[in-house]
């Protein structure tokens, strides 16, 4: 019994430990063919890290204004009698834009000048008689007095009358008219608004940090979203006080509107503001589509020969310290040396060591550089 025991135990020692050699035999021969499968390399874009001229800019989002504007408002109450504009079109200053009802008006001021015409001549009769020694002084004061009295009423009338009218302040154009013949309007109605589009303002604001770098007369460009044009200004404001608030300083800009080619700007449009700092040499920037962003800091991939085969080439990951900014490329303050090459494009399938195939014929960058 003992004896049958023993070679049962036997039997299973010498099957279990046939099981476990052939796991460790199969899982040593798979990772033998792996290690020495080759491995198909990576088509990737690159481009060589040079020292480059470098503009840094400052940006900002800022509204457009027009320099003069205004909403045309009457100063009287009354009845659009005349309406003496059309919309979108050019005014000059001291143009008549409205008339309300003038009748009362005009019959007041009528009076007046027959009033002030009596006046004189009853001032003029009082200086012959006195001079005559017939008339007293007292007479003489009185019909000055009148006159005088007289003259201010023609003066108040005329005011009157002139308030029935809207004139413009300042040349521009003009929009749509808000209201209609036959209506009655009250002060502070707006008839319509007036708009200098000839030179345009630009308000934005900037961070504190940045107030050192921004002076009067400084260049700015301005485009508007979606538009590949640049309108040409400079600043002509900085606001003295930083909000405590928001952290902000306001700045404003001048744009001359007349000057443009092609589209113009207009009142109340949203934009981006670019200012220009004075250029650089000797940066190293690269296009900000080289640059991989993780939790344990900035890096790209370079590519060099392999160790094993320097006749092949392979993807290493560099961790770089970034700086600025500016359109499409980033400054690198650390971490490339100059003549480097560096992925551009396919970095989402490589790892340290990956062999890579250099193809820039896809390479936006290289076409870029190229048609400039």
């Amino acid at each position: 019994m003992v004896k049958r025991l023993i070679i049962v135990i036997v039997l299973l020692a010498l099957v279990a430990g046939g099981l476990i050699g052939f796991n460790l035999f199969r899982d040593r021969m798979i990772t033998e063919f792996f290690a020495n499968m080759p491995v198909n390399p990576s088509t990737v874009s690159t481009v060589e890290a040079q020292p480059r001229g470098w503009q840094p800019t400052l940006s900002a989002i800022g509204t457009v204004n027009a320099a003069q504007g205004v909403d045309l408002t009457v100063e009287a109450a009354g009845v659009v009698q005349e309406i003496l504009f059309q919309s979108n079109t050019e005014v000059e200053a001291g143009q008549v834009l409205l008339r309300l009802d003038d009748v009362v008006q005009a019959a007041d001021v009528t009076a007046a000048a027959t009033q002030q015409d009596l006046d004189r001549l009853n001032l003029e009769r009082a200086r012959e008689l006195q001079g005559r020694g017939v008339a007293t002084s007292s007479a003489l004061d009185a019909a000055e007095a009148a006159a005088r009295a007289s003259e201010a009423q023609l003066a108040r009338a005329t005011a009157l009358l002139e308030q029935r009218q809207l004139d413009a302040p300042f040349a521009g154009t003009i929009g749509l008219p808000r209201v209609d013949l036959g209506q009655y309007i009250s002060p502070g109605t707006v008839v319509a608004t007036l708009q200098d589009l000839e030179t345009m303002r630009v308000d934005f604001s900037m961070p504190e940090q940045q107030l050192p770098y921004l002076a009067i007369g400084q260049a700015l460009h301005v485009r508007i979203e979606g538009l590949d044009h640049n309108f040409d200004g400079r600043i002509t404001g900085i606001n003295p006080r930083v909000d405590p608030v928001s952290r902000m300083v306001a700045v404003r800009g001048a744009i001359d509107n007349s000057a443009q080619d092609g589209p113009r700007l207009t009142p109340g449009q949203f934009v981006r503001v670019r200012i220009d700092l004075p250029a650089e040499d000797g940066v190293i920037a690269l296009p900000q589509t080289a640059l991989v962003t993780s939790l344990y800091g900035d890096y790209v991939y370079v590519v060099r020969p392999r160790a094993a085969d320097p006749e092949q080439l392979e993807a290493r990951q560099v961790f770089v310290q970034v700086g600025r900014r500016s359109g499409d490329l980033v400054e690198l303050t650390g971490g490339i040396e100059p003549g480097e090459v560096v992925v551009t494009a396919g970095q989402n399938r490589l790892s340290n060591g990956t062999p890579v195939v250099i193809d820039n014929s896809v390479n936006p960058m290289v076409r870029s550089e190229a048609t400039e």
